[in-house]
């Protein structure tokens, strides 16, 4: 089978496509022939292997030759074991663990997968499982009269965001680059901030929950940015701005009445089927950018990288 494979961590030109051996599944596991995958940040921070976690299992080389996570195809063969599924089942999922999505087969655990729904091409699935459930968990406690603010709105978790917190009743603030800000309205965004000409922790209004998508300030900016009980969530970041949220943070904000701290996202079908379940529905839409082929994947990366995606980027093979 063909793939993007890397040695070494580093820039998009480490990637190349190779023929591979077909993997097996083993005890719990599926085999699955990808049809689409989507890209994540978590790819291009595995690729580059910064920030430091990022290396979690392979410090000086990758320990996965084979990048993404979110996919969606069909059921080739199963491992011993597996009692949900079988040859031919229509099935999308984040392999967060194994990856190997960039490939034309890639096996999975079969507790990470779930019947792709009938309503959702496959392209439309692969944008769900990783991005819904970070949505979806950062955006709970949103509601009518909360003001909410999302930083990196208009990548794919934050244009799922939008929408999830717009949807509860919420008053949504979206922050991202300039080339974005006509998206985030389009999505539902009250109001939209430039970062690189406005600092929304020096806003007049406080918020009451702040979802973090690309944390890089201070803990006490942060702080600075919410109401007396409000909260703040980070999702991923520099290993020293994550380790002063989790530590000054959450004393700072005890003091203060207020909560920081970093999103422990829950991963799985039951933390991410919610969202298929509105998509179907049409209460949130799926925003697909650019769709891409497999030899295509460093120029995929490159692009996310850049901060240019207006929701989601596809790379498709079926």
């Amino acid at each position: 089978m063909r793939a993007v494979v890397y040695d070494r961590y580093g820039p998009p030109e480490m990637l190349r496509v190779e023929d591979v051996p077909t993997p097996t599944p083993a005890a719990g596991q599926v085999l699955v022939r990808v049809a689409s995958t989507s890209v994540n940040l978590s790819d291009w921070e595995c690729l580059r292997g910064s920030p430091l976690y990022a290396r979690i299992g392979g410090l000086r080389a990758p320990a996965r030759r084979t990048l993404g996570s979110d996919i969606a195809g069909r059921v080739e063969a199963v491992g011993t074991g597996v009692t949900r599924f079988r040859t031919g089942d229509e099935v999308y999922g984040d392999s967060l663990a194994l990856k190997g999505g960039f490939a034309e087969y890639t096996v999975v655990p079969e507790s990470a997968l779930a019947p792709k729904p009938e309503g959702l091409t496959f392209s439309e699935a692969s944008t769900i499982p990783q991005a819904g459930a970070i949505a979806l968990q950062g955006t709970a406690g949103a509601g009518p009269g909360r003001r909410v603010l999302i930083n990196g709105a208009g990548g794919g978790s934050g244009s799922f965001a939008i929408q999830l917190a717009r949807r509860s009743g919420a008053d949504v603030t979206a922050v991202d680059n300039a080339g974005k800000l006509d998206f985030m309205r389009s999505l539902g965004a009250n109001d939209v901030i430039d970062y690189r000409s406005e600092d929304f922790t020096r806003g007049d209004k406080p918020y009451d929950l702040v979802l973090d998508l690309v944390a890089h300030q201070s803990v006490f900016a942060y702080r600075r940015a919410l109401n007396r009980d409000g909260r703040y969530r980070c999702v991923g970041g520099s290993v020293p701005t994550l380790l002063r949220i989790m530590i000054i943070g959450s004393i700072a904000g005890r003091l203060t009445g207020r909560r920081l701290g970093v999103l422990a996202v829950k991963q799985g079908p039951t933390h991410f089927e919610p969202l298929a379940d509105l998509c179907v529905a049409g209460h949130v839409g799926i925003h697909i950018d650019r769709t891409f082929r497999l030899d295509e994947v460093p120029d995929a990366l490159a692009y996310v990288a850049e901060g240019r995606a207006l929701g989601k980027v596809v790379i498709e093979l079926d």
